[in-house]
């Protein structure tokens, strides 16, 4: 199978994760695609590739001996931000200018809104109709590393013994929870999670996510006076203490955010859901500090337990644990360089897998995919940059 043949095959299994589950993985039809990579791996000739009960694939392809164990490592979830079921995905030869992705919806994706297109006159790009997400976050990853794998393994080149896994729930922060790194058995990894060719990513976001809950009290509106308390104004006032700035509409770069996610409520209760972001570990605490004080300050007007405020870390910036082996970075710049990419060290405004990897003991930059528009309706991917990508890391495995 070629690579873009994998990914389309990878795309027709509906795998969102769901952020308000607590099994692991949090959605069972993620299973589906780890067993399907499970039977597919083994027809190639991956003797241990298996899944294990909490839905993580993994696999080793025997290199040679002195070389370092190399691991590759992509995740089967997509992101619960727009729907992942019956994706029909169709590959455009592009010339410029608009695509129509669905005639009788009239959905177009336009150059004018995603000038990126410009960079891929005379592809093959895959997309969607318009109506679901695409999933070359991350199936695109997983696509290229089996197709690496099975260049090795047909060849038998001399190449560096590769360690492969795929994870389940990367898209809602718990792709690493149950990771057996000590299992796995590699001395570094990469994650092939990343976008446009040639993006190298060592820097992410410190990532944490907030729950506010706020208390009110009902009572027929015709008697309120004196006695109701709203909880879903109090919730509005508690948004307007945060700095209108520090909003990722406002932010880009190395700039933190505060992101109101979802809100739901009544008289009765409310609740606000937010996800804090910041590359500098100073300023990420100050963000979870403006939150802890906005609570603080209500409580004081209203009465205490008037609102209730949990913050969870998520991952931290990995950067600490990868410039001690930078070597690693110094390896995929060279491989880009040789199939042809140039390299473009961006700091991931979001997070991956590899983070926590990587403060779990198991240094993990971020590499290329190829896609561009991730988590939305005019996801895209082209065939050749996949080709590419393919390309990459059998480079990355065979530099001796």
């Amino acid at each position: 199978m070629t690579v873009s043949e994998r990914f389309l095959k990878y795309v027709s299994f509906d795998t969102q994760s769901d952020e308000f589950s607590e099994t692991c993985p949090s959605t069972s039809k993620q299973l589906a695609l780890g067993k399907a990579l499970v039977e597919e791996m083994g027809q190639m000739g991956i003797a241990d590739a298996r899944m294990d009960e909490n839905g993580y694939v993994y696999g080793t392809v025997p290199g040679d001996p002195r070389l370092p164990v190399i691991g590759l490592i992509a995740h089967m979830d997509t992101s619960p931000d727009a729907s992942g079921e019956n994706i029909r995905a169709k590959t455009v030869p592009y010339s410029g200018g608009d695509i129509l992705l669905n005639p009788e919806k009239d959905i177009w994706m336009r150059e004018g809104e995603y000038p990126n297109l410009v960079n891929h006159v005379g592809k093959h790009l895959i997309v969607t109709d318009g109506t679901t997400l695409l999933g070359a976050d991350n199936k695109a990853g997983i696509a290229e590393i089996l197709t690496c794998a099975e260049h090795l393994l047909k060849t038998r080149m001399a190449h560096a013994t590769l360690k492969i896994a795929f994870t389940p729930d990367e898209e809602i922060g718990r792709g690493a929870d149950r990771f057996d790194v000590a299992g796995f058995g590699a001395d570094y990894a990469y994650t092939v999670d990343g976008g446009a060719v040639g993006e190298l990513e060592y820097e992410n976001f410190n990532a944490a996510g907030a729950k506010v809950v706020f208390h009110g009290v009902n009572i027929h509106p015709g008697s309120a006076k004196d006695k109701m308390v709203n909880s879903q104004y109090i919730a509005m006032e508690f948004q307007s203490l945060l700095p209108a700035h520090q909003k990722p509409e406002a932010t880009e770069g190395y700039e933190g955010f505060i992101h109101l996610t979802d809100m739901e409520g009544c008289v009765e209760q409310s609740t606000l859901r937010y996800i804090i972001r910041d590359h500098d570990m100073e300023k990420f605490a100050e963000k979870k500090t403006l939150l802890e004080a906005a609570a603080a300050f209500l409580n004081r007007k209203y009465g205490e337990k008037t609102v209730e405020l949990t913050i969870r870390d998520s991952y931290y910036n990995m950067r600490e644990k990868i410039v001690p082996c930078m070597y690693i970075v110094e390896r995929a710049k060279k491989a880009m360089e040789a199939v042809g990419m140039v390299p473009v060290e961006v700091p991931i405004r979001g997070g991956t897998d590899g983070a926590r990897l990587s403060f779990m003991g198991l240094p993990c930059p971020n590499l290329c995919t190829g896609g561009e528009n991730f988590h939305g309706r005019f996801e895209f991917i082209p065939v050749e940059d996949m080709e590419q990508c393919v390309s990459l890391l059998i480079q990355l495995m065979t530099t001796l």
